[in-house]
């Protein structure tokens, strides 16, 4: 089955008729990204099915890729850091490092998104929301196969994973989730203005992970622990991966959190209706 085309989508009288919702405020372009789901959820499907469609294991080298990262790191910096609990450091190794390369991913992808859309943003009567729901769609869906893969396999050294993910963590995966979305989205709208964003943003993130008590532990910034405190990369999946290892709430940091996303997501939705005259002669 071939999936419809962009101009196939843009041109069923609903779409059109959520288009003209999106010319209005913030809360119109959810209400656009909620009766649209359907279709922008349809097209990543596609795209992640093409992705591996001559492979024989499919989807599954996202999580083998993941434990294969997790598996030589742990043992290098294992070994690096004489860790004295092999168990416990790829526990907590492998779970930052899948949060961090899904979020990674999200953002280093953003800041040509608008830019590989070009011909669709001016020829098809698409709001460019609806490219970035289709990103955040197609990021969150290889966030959600290769993380249960990931905790199955580090399951062998701790096998409460799973069953705090259940118990504890669903709040702060919707946290993260919410996050990928708006910050790669003002990525999108910075980098359509900027050309040269998109050779900063991977310096950036190198710089944010190895800053980012993920290879190590926080307390072995010592005095620079406040590096962390004020890391926003990593207070978006920090109470995530402490919630799951731990098994506990995090409930003031997931609600102080939960109120950053609001305020981001808000801000974010501004900016893309203010820029979204000019976009067409951005890209």
């Amino acid at each position: 089955m071939i999936p419809p085309s962009s101009t196939q989508l843009a041109g069923t009288p609903d779409l059109l008729k959520l288009w003209q919702l999106n010319q209005q405020s913030p809360l119109s372009q959810l209400r656009f990204a909620w009766h649209s789901r359907n279709v922008w959820w349809f097209t990543a499907t596609a795209r992640t099915k093409a992705r591996y469609v001559r492979t024989k294991l499919g989807n599954l080298w996202l999580g083998f890729t993941n434990l294969l990262s997790i598996a030589t790191l742990a043992t290098v910096y294992g070994t690096v850091f004489k860790v004295s609990d092999f168990r416990d450091y790829a526990v907590y190794l492998g779970v930052g490092l899948v949060l961090w390369n899904s979020l990674s991913g999200a953002i280093g992808n953003a800041p040509q998104l608008f830019e590989q859309n070009r011909d669709s943003i001016n020829n098809i009567n698409l709001p460019p929301l609806f490219y970035a729901l289709e990103e955040w769609a197609f990021q969150l869906q290889t966030f959600l196969q290769s993380f249960p893969m990931v905790l199955l396999g580090l399951s062998f050294f701790q096998p409460s994973l799973l069953l705090n993910v259940l118990q504890y963590g669903l709040f702060g995966i919707i946290n993260f989730s919410l996050f990928m979305f708006w910050l790669p989205l003002i990525i999108c709208l910075i980098g359509a203005r900027f050309k040269d964003f998109y050779q900063l943003v991977p310096i950036i993130l190198q710089l944010v992970f190895l800053l980012s008590p993920i290879l190590y532990r926080k307390s072995n910034l010592g005095a620079l622990q406040w590096i962390a405190d004020y890391n926003p990369l990593y207070s978006a999946f920090s109470p995530l991966r402490d919630s799951i290892i731990n098994g506990h709430h995090a409930l003031h940091a997931n609600l102080a959190q939960a109120l950053f996303n609001l305020v981001g997501l808000w801000l974010s939705l501004l900016l893309l209706k203010r820029e979204r005259k000019i976009l067409p002669f951005l890209v």
